[in-house]
């Protein structure tokens, strides 16, 4: 029995599957998500006609880390080793690429597992309710995007300064766009926002920091991408040392949980904001970073796996952005020997994907890894979400000359320190989980039962290792009952 789905609306189901046979919609399972080599001959016959970011139902079938962009099918997960010359550390930093998913960031993976289970069992019902999407950025932007495919009325919520390419996206695309006061550290004015928009019963909120159908996306489809990139580079000597993952609203860091279960050694570290460190210190603040929402501990958060917290300095992140992707900042990186190839695959990275890459860093020199561990972490957009960025930059500080290559990599990159790392004990993961108290249980209507069970690693195992069987098994009924398939 599933303990997210408590009941099905057969009414509702019966009506959404004519609803989407009518507009040719189709439903992938967690599986095909995970395996796309299991998707049915039919869909992948039509998916070479469809771009990337095409508003198609099929596109559907994109949500996965193996889109090959050159045929338009499936290949070996998309991932980029990040070089030596760069990173400075013996450790290899490799990154899963969330550009080449449709809407170019994974976080359209997270917002699939958190609408379609409520869909395909009547909970949701596109005829009446509007998906409320409370975001920092991506993940309302995936949410949108997977509305606008399933047929559904999207409402995206986003703080009024995140980048200009995410709002003029999301109004393209045709949703409601609500900004709310702050940058992406200002996570309680989106849950006031929710709770006003949740006074309409026809507004069905999709918190990515509470659905666990987030992290249960991640850990059944992000984690066993990791574990397929591990296989292909990790030759006779290769460790599985660390994952590295923005805290966010915890669903990416769930892959750490599933490595963890392959590999128990494995460090998982948290990366946050220094100019808001509020796992490293109970620090509050805003910072530049976009799309890794703080000042709360999610309620999705497995904080008892968690095994360090790294804080990113957003200025450093800032700083590479600009050497990454300037003309001058890539001929300096050529001129240390980094190939051109390498130097063009960087603009496959944003600004949480840097720091990401820097909290590597620090966790590479923090436990004095060798040549031969491996460090994984997830590079969730790409430079294109932040060409406004650049720009802004640009105005600021001028040109970009080679004196200020040399700066910022000498700086963020080359002297990237184990400074503000913290390797936590039993009892400061405890701390820090004890800190959802006060989010979840005083303000947002969570039972103190319930976060006392959250302790107890049996908790998450069954939530992220049984409810998907839950999941594929509605959807597959689903998919029947709206008979495109068969």
């Amino acid at each position: 029995m599933s303990k997210i789905i408590k009941k099905i609306n057969s009414d509702v189901v019966n009506k959404t599957a004519r609803r989407c046979k009518e507009r040719g919609i189709v439903i992938p399972t967690f599986k095909q998500m995970r395996n796309p080599e299991t998707i049915p001959d039919k869909i992948k016959s039509k998916l070479p006609e469809v771009g990337l970011w095409d508003v198609n139902p099929l596109n559907l079938f994109r949500i996965t880390w193996k889109n090959d962009i050159k045929t338009g099918l499936y290949g070996d997960v998309n991932y980029l080793e990040i070089p030596q010359a760069i990173t400075g550390v013996k450790a290899r930093i490799i990154g899963l690429v969330g550009k080449y998913f449709p809407t170019g960031a994974h976080k359209v993976g997270a917002a699939f597992g958190c609408l379609v289970p409520r869909l395909v069992s009547g909970e949701f019902n596109p005829e009446k309710h509007k998906a409320v999407w409370p975001s920092t950025g991506n993940y309302c932007r995936g949410g949108a995007f997977n509305s606008v495919l399933l047929d559904c009325t999207p409402i995206a919520i986003l703080p009024e300064e995140m980048s200009k390419e995410r709002f003029d996206w999301l109004k393209e695309i045709g949703a409601e766009v609500i900004a709310t006061h702050g940058c992406e550290s200002n996570v309680k004015e989106i849950y006031d926002k929710c709770w006003e928009l949740k006074k309409d019963p026809n507004n069905i909120i999709f918190n990515q920091f509470e659905e666990f159908g987030n992290p249960i996306w991640h850990y059944n489809v992000t984690g066993p991408a990791l574990e397929e990139v591990f296989n292909l580079i990790k030759g006779t000597k290769g460790n599985a040392a660390a994952f590295i993952s923005a805290t966010g609203s915890a669903g990416t860091i769930a892959s750490g949980d599933y490595l963890k279960k392959l590999f128990p050694h494995l460090k998982v570290v948290a990366n946050e904001a220094l100019q808001c460190p509020t796992l490293f210190m109970n620090g509050f603040g805003g910072h530049r970073i976009e799309g890794i929402g703080d000042k709360h501990v999610p309620w999705v958060h497995n904080v008892r796996n968690t095994d360090a917290v790294a804080a990113v300095d957003d200025e450093d992140c800032m700083r590479v952005l600009r050497l990454f992707n300037e003309k001058e900042g890539k001929k300096y990186l050529t001129d240390l020997g980094v190939s051109q190839s390498d130097v063009e695959k960087l603009s496959l990275m944003g600004i949480s994907s840097i720091a990401n890459m820097l909290a590597g860093i620090k966790t590479a020199k923090y436990f004095e890894l060798n040549e031969n561990d491996v460090i994984f972490t997830i590079f969730t957009d790409s430079a294109e979400m932040y060409g406004s960025r650049l720009v802004e930059l640009k105005n600021e500080k001028g040109n970009y000359s080679e004196k200020e290559a040399v700066k910022d990599f000498e700086g963020p990159l080359a002297h990237q320190s184990i400074d503000y790392f913290k390797e936590l004990t039993y009892y400061e993961r405890k701390a820090i989980h004890n800190l959802k108290y006060y989010t979840w249980v005083e303000q947002q209507g969570k039972t103190y039962e319930e976060i006392n069970a959250q302790w107890d690693p049996e908790y998450w195992r069954s939530l992220f290792e049984e409810e998907v069987s839950n999941f594929d098994k509605l959807i597959e009924e689903f998919n029947k009952e709206v008979g495109l398939l068969y």
